[in-house]
């Protein structure tokens, strides 16, 4: 495992590669007496085409940073470009805009609608955003499919197993073809091969070239889904973690000799 502290001179990726791109984010919650700092100024660098992890205790900042990432948190202060855009400088209904566009988030409690059917709570965010029920509803069905869930489509929430809920909800967060993705305790409700079949989906569904996913999790089981691991402790990073599978995979590349031209 090749390790980078917060203090390491890390690679500044080239133009593309960067999704998030976060310095000295603070966030205060409260004020005067009651005040509390749960970031203390946090450096992050989320690149496309890869999963990043984000551990640490309870309380250290993980959801809240993702929050702020994900546009539904401000920041105190710093500075943060998701997908290349400044959204701290964007009003309400910009970032509304720029959120519905790019960015997909997965709730560690489902926060499914109970009486809507799986089709129905994947096409909400479509609908929301505008488009006819009919497109929606193709889009949602097709997502559904592609997580696994085709014969489940037409069943409510209490009719699916925890796994198969929290496949609707990635369904939902997925289904507008964000460029980001960010999961917040995914596996937290589930047992060991559910959560190893939601951490696989992730990876082939969400995880593209041109796309970046977040994921927040205690659960040190999936740990080797991660192409980053980045740890958290009371409200900074601490330590960045490259697994020796990543590090192997980009060494064969760098080795990998041309191909020839006749």
């Amino acid at each position: 495992m090749n390790v980078l502290t917060s203090e390491s001179k890390s690679h500044a990726p080239s133009a593309g590669e960067m999704a998030v791109y976060c310095r000295q984010i603070v966030k205060e919650f409260g004020a005067g007496d009651t005040k509390t700092l749960a970031l203390r100024g946090v450096n992050l660098d989320v690149l496309s085409g890869q999963m990043t992890l984000l551990v640490g205790q309870s309380g250290c900042g993980k959801t809240t940073l993702i929050s702020i990432i994900a546009g539904l948190l401000n920041a105190t202060s710093g500075s943060l470009e998701v997908l290349g855009e400044n959204i701290i400088a964007m009003t309400g209904s910009q970032l509304v805009r720029f959120r519905q566009k790019n960015i997909g988030f997965v709730f560690q409690q489902y926060n499914l609608l109970p009486t809507l059917t799986a089709v129905e709570n994947a096409a909400v965010p479509l609908i929301i955003a505008g488009q006819s029920r009919r497109e929606a509803f193709e889009a949602a069905k097709r997502i559904l499919a592609s997580v696994g869930l085709a014969n489940r489509m037409h069943l409510l929430p209490n009719q699916l197993s925890g796994g198969q809920q929290q496949r609707v909800a990635i369904a939902r967060a997925l289904v507008h073809e964000p460029r980001l993705l960010v999961c917040d305790e995914p596996t937290a409700a589930l047992d060991a091969h559910s959560g190893q079949t939601v951490m696989e989906l992730l990876r082939r569904v969400a995880l593209q070239a041109d796309r970046a996913v977040i994921v927040v999790t205690h659960d040190n089981r999936v740990f080797n889904f991660g192409d980053r691991i980045i740890h958290m402790d009371d409200g900074v990073v601490t330590q960045v973690e490259i697994p020796d599978r990543v590090s192997q995979e980009a060494n064969q590349m760098s080795h990998k000799p041309a191909a020839s031209h006749h």
